[in-house]
Order: structure tokens, then sequence, then C-alpha cells
């Protein structure tokens, strides 16, 4: 088990050293720069995002695992007929509680997903070509533990929802200070047909918190954009794969002896269905996602996970 680990964590490295190599190498898919970062700020324009997601969207009162994520973004955006550059900030909350939140401390299985907060902030860029062709890095600084709030927001959330309470947040994993990097790419799209394309993606995070690299596919159809922001209306469907070298919202903080820690799944993945409508200033979002489990203790039946994911964006 300790190889298997140490394989993943270092395919994790190295998947990350490739994208970076790769915006490195491209003339055209840099490294950040102040300067830029100031260019775009002055002269393009700025978007808000809000992405909710949550199971209990399902309508179905199943609060379980990955249960909610709450996400802030500003970015500003600096377009031209071949190319789009991207900086900008964020904040998010994510919430994971044990398979049914109704249970008391005494009542939880050993092998149940723990109760834990991931509360962070980052910044991020992305540049997108004509063609697909995209880079994305970002940096999240954040906590993990009860420094985290996540027991004060589920616990106002339900009374507002009147939905039961969790009953087990005083099992929750213990604070640790989180520092994850990440970086994206994709070598472009197909056009199959039109009104169609298809995008691969490669993806990786490192970090005491997350250390994971992943693979998907992204087809899309209906009235595409070719660069992000442009108006447009299409369905969409995903399919991720992923390798975990490290999970802390599983197995406590990296640097935390944390009693009586679960395994990670090696492999996982994730597959989404959803619609997007883009406007010159609007743009909302819904999708369902399905999430393989991620518990090695556990059966597969009992760990996977369905939950909905909202997005609203509004350009100033």
């Amino acid at each position: 088990m300790m190889r298997s680990k140490k394989l993943v964590l270092s395919l994790s490295a190295l998947t990350m050293l490739g994208l970076c190599r790769f915006a490195v190498a491209d003339d055209n898919l840099i490294l950040p720069s102040w300067s830029e970062f100031v260019q775009v700020r002055e002269s393009g324009k700025a978007i808000w995002q809000l992405e909710i997601e949550n199971d209990s969207l399902l309508m179905n009162k199943d609060d379980r695992f990955y249960t909610a994520g709450n996400h802030l973004q500003q970015s500003f955006v600096r377009q031209t007929a071949e190319q789009s550059t991207e900086y900008g900030w964020r904040v998010g909350q994510d919430l994971y509680t044990s398979s049914d939140i109704k249970l008391l401390p005494s009542q939880l299985a050993r092998n149940d997903h723990p109760y834990a907060g991931w509360l962070y902030a980052g910044v991020f860029g992305q540049k997108t070509q004509m063609t697909g062709r995209s880079w994305r890095w970002s940096v999240d600084v954040g906590c993990l533990g009860p420094c985290a709030g996540g027991e004060w927001t589920q616990n106002h959330l339900h009374r507002i929802l009147q939905q039961a309470q969790p009953q087990a947040w005083s099992t929750q994993l213990r604070n640790e200070w989180g520092l994850v990097l990440g970086g994206e790419m994709s070598p472009g799209r197909l056009l199959p047909f039109e009104g169609v394309d298809i995008s691969p993606r490669f993806k990786a995070r490192f970090g005491n918190i997350f250390t994971d690299a992943s693979a998907q596919l992204e087809l899309r159809a209906g009235t595409l954009n070719r660069l992000p922001h442009q108006p447009a209306s299409y369905a969409f469907a995903r399919a991720e794969a992923k390798v975990v070298g490290y999970n802390a919202t599983i197995q406590g903080g990296y640097f935390n002896n944390e009693p009586g820690k679960l395994t990670p799944k090696r492999s996982g993945g994730e597959i989404e269905l959803g619609y997007l409508w883009q406007a010159d200033k609007y743009a909302v979002s819904a999708s369902l996602l399905r999430r393989a489990n991620e518990i090695k203790e556990i059966s597969d039946a009992t760990g996977a996970q369905n939950f909905v994911r909202l997005q609203f964006s509004y350009a100033m």
C-alpha cells in the first residue's frame, strides 16, 4: 500500500511538472506575470461567478459524504479575436459528512466518511485559444478542520431549510493549514460535426490537502462558443478518470497523526451531464454529477454519490 501511495504521489508530481513544461514551452501559453495581470484588469471585463454544489438539491433530503460546496470567484477577462486571457481570485468552503447525518458519534461505523470542512482562498489564471488549446494554473491556501467553520455553516443552513441537524460534527478531522497547487491543460478541440465538439483535458493538484491527477473528455452539442464567456447555448457531458495520491478529507491532514483515518481509493472518477446558457452579461449552468466511491474501506455501491452543481455568472 505504501508503494502504491508513493507511485500515485510521484505520478501527480510528474503530471504537474509536465503541465508546467507545456506552459513554458508554448509561446502563447506562458506562466503568469504581474504586468499582464495589470493589463487584463485595466482593459478587460470583470466577471463574478457563484457556484453551488449540494446533494440536497436532488430533493431526496440526502446529506452524505461530499454534501456541499459553495464557491465565489471574481475574474478579469481580456479577449482578442484569437485568445482569451483571464486572471482571478476565489474563496470556497466544502463540507463532508458521514453516510447519515442523523447518526450520533457513538453510532458511526469505523469505516464511515469522517466529518470535515475545507475553507480556502486562492488565485488562478487561464489562457485559451480559438482552437480550444488552453492552460490554467491555481494556488489555494486554506484550513481543514474546525477552523473551516463547516459545523456552523451546515447547522444554520439546515435550520433555514428546516432539515435534520447533523449530529456528529464533534468527531470532525483535526485542524491543518493547507496549500494546494493546481494545473490544467487541453491540447485543443475535435470538431466532428457542426455544433458538436469534443475536448480532452489533463489536470493535476499537488499539496497536503489534495494530491491527484486526472484526464477527462467533454462533449458539447448546441450553439457553441470558441472562447470562454462568449454567447452560447449547449448541452454537455463530461467523463473524468482520476488517480489519487492524498485526500485529507478522508485521511486527515498530511502533517497530522490522525487516529483511525481511512484509505482513499487510488483510482476513481466522475461523470457530469448538464446544460449551459451564456449571454453577453449573464450565464447559468446546471448539471448532475455521479462521483465514484472514494473510500477503500467501503463498497462501491455504498460510496458512490450523486449531487447537483449550479453556476451563476454576471459580467460587469
